[in-house]
């Protein structure tokens, strides 16, 4: 046994099947070694944020990591920001990159950064990363990042070239995860808090947005008249739709969190952070709640939520309460202008039951979200938990591997979709079966907002084309033809209706095209904030 078999065999023991790839030279044995592990699956992705984009998008849905496949410390930093925004959600994933032979390291200082420093750079968005000292360790390096990637964490393994085929001794069996308890004392605090008769928001993140967890919250809130609430880009994914308990989002802005949070008396987090303000803005709090607001963590999302829920659901006699749920909304086919509201509309009437919904629409996403809340029941995806833009279209496709039988529908702005636009090959190569939904409006329309907490005055042309995608404009049809994918326009909401009602129809990847303007009342909320300021 070399150590590349090392590594995948206490990979594969864990139930780590699934490689997202995109190797070089370093790399060579490690894929050779693929070849011959019949219980890998490689999906080879053109740009790393692909890479790790979809090995996030896998893991939120399959509930267990993925495993990267990454080119030295170069390709490594091409994946950082999706990795970024995996690791805010705590998502499960485990990076192998290459490095180069640890004896020829010393040969080459001026390529430190490429070749001896990775582990400096992997340590930036991992929360554990070691580089490898001999082929066995990289088989025990792989059985101990399964078990803490398991638990929700970023591992990264350094894997220098001559220990993939230097001789290695068997990899140790992966030891059980474990998650820690919460404090007895903090059920009883937030059980007490409940009692109360205060305004209280019961703040869901990662695994408790779903599932169990999710059916036990929406007893005790059911029972105690508290409301459901998740963080403003859900951890994990949230269950959502027809049947599913009631969950109400965060805002994004500033000014609509404060809004939406502002006769809350007191908020109780589980496996969810704070109501921090995503960026700081001059003169204007850091929290979106208000000040007088009791601020309690019951349980991170490192400890067992599921246990932690089902102890506070005992401690306010909440077991066999009855939870409020959303129910179908009907939907008339719409008609006249393409709007988000349209698109919404549409969603909500012909998405079907089970369905995955990855929203990266942007400024168009308020109103998509709200229009699909009656929907059939399905799981919602958010891919930029840490801010970073441009994972849509790579979630999409980590969850079209994780669930092969479910449809996958992507809305997606047209700006940040060209961060990882390569994304759209793979799909096509994998015969995913995603719809993916291009929200064009020639722009980076959520920095006009942004502009306007800071201008002094009126935009000047050199101001305006920074955040402007006209000159010259995108042509996502042809984009998505020249990447493999089938593709086609919708101009009216009456368009999109028939041409998304078709491609449900159709296994395999699809692309639509809308051409939408940037909503009127973004200008307005743009006005509000600058008068405001």
């Amino acid at each position: 046994m070399n150590g590349a078999q090392a590594l995948f065999k206490a990979l594969t023991d864990a139930g780590v099947t699934t490689c997202f790839a995109n190797p070089g030279t370093s790399e060579m044995q490690l894929v050779y070694e693929i070849g011959l592990t019949a219980n890998v699956r490689p999906i080879l992705c053109l740009q790393e944020d692909v890479v790790t984009g979809a090995a996030d998008g896998y893991a939120r849905m399959k509930g267990s990591p993925a495993v990267t496949l990454l080119h030295v410390g170069s390709g490594f930093a091409n994946g950082i920001a999706m990795l970024h925004n995996a690791g805010r959600a705590n998502t499960p994933v485990i990076n192998v990159v290459g490095a180069n032979a640890s004896y020829h390291q010393p040969n080459y200082p001026e390529h430190e950064l490429i070749n001896g420093r990775v582990i400096d750079l992997a340590r930036v968005v991992s929360h554990w990363t070691r580089e490898a000292r001999s082929a066995s360790e990289l088989g025990e390096l792989g059985a101990e990042a399964t078990v803490l990637a398991k638990a929700g964490k970023i591992c990264t393994i350094v894997a220098p070239t001559n220990f993939h085929w230097e001789e290695a001794a068997p990899p140790p069996i992966p030891a059980a995860l474990h998650r820690p308890m919460a404090s007895p004392d903090a059920i009883t605090h937030a059980a007490n808090m409940l009692a109360n008769g205060k305004k209280t928001g019961l703040v869901l993140g990662n695994l408790a947005l779903r599932g169990d967890p999710l059916e036990i919250a929406g007893r005790i809130a059911a029972k105690t008249n508290a409301e459901l609430l998740s963080e403003t880009f859900p951890s994990f994914s949230l269950a959502r739709g027809e049947g599913r308990p009631i969950v109400e989002i965060i805002p994004y802005f500033l000014e609509t969190g404060l809004e939406f949070l502002k006769d809350f008396e007191q908020l109780i987090f589980v496996g969810a952070l704070s109501p921090v303000v995503t960026f700081a803005y001059r003169n204007k709090p850091t929290l979106k709640s208000e000040p007088r607001c009791a601020l309690f963590t019951m349980a991170s999302a490192d400890q067992d939520l599921l246990a932690a829920l089902e102890s506070l659901a005992k401690a306010t006699g909440s077991t066999a309460a009855e939870t409020m749920r959303r129910t179908r909304r009907s939907t008339a086919v719409p008609t006249g202008e393409l709007t988000a509201e349209a698109i919404g509309q549409t969603l909500c009437a012909l998405m079907p039951e089970n369905a995955i919904l990855v929203d990266e629409a942007a400024t168009n996403g308020s109103k998509i979200f709200a229009a699909t809340e009656g929907a059939r029941s399905h799981d919602f995806l958010s891919p930029v938990n840490g801010g970073a833009i441009g994972g849509g279209l790579p979630m999409a496709l980590g969850a079209a591997i994780a669930c092969p039988d479910r449809k996958i529908i992507l809305v997606q702005a047209d700006g940040s979709g060209m961060y990882t636009v390569q994304a759209l090959w793979s799909m096509a190569r994998e015969k995913a079966d995603i719809v993916a939904i291009i929200l064009k409006n020639d722009a980076y329309a959520v920095l006009g907002l942004e502009m306007a907490r800071v201008r002094e005055g009126e935009l000047n042309a050199k101001m305006e084309s920074m955040l402007d995608l006209k000159n010259p404009a995108l042509d996502w049809v042809n984009i998505a033809l020249g990447l493999g994918v089938s593709a086609s326009r919708a101009k009216t909401a009456a368009d999109f209706y028939g041409v998304f009602a078709s491609a449900l129809e159709t296994k395999g990847p699809t692309l639509i095209e809308c051409q939408v303007a940037i909503p009127n009342e973004l200008a307005a909320f743009a006005e509000f904030i600058n008068k405001s300021r």
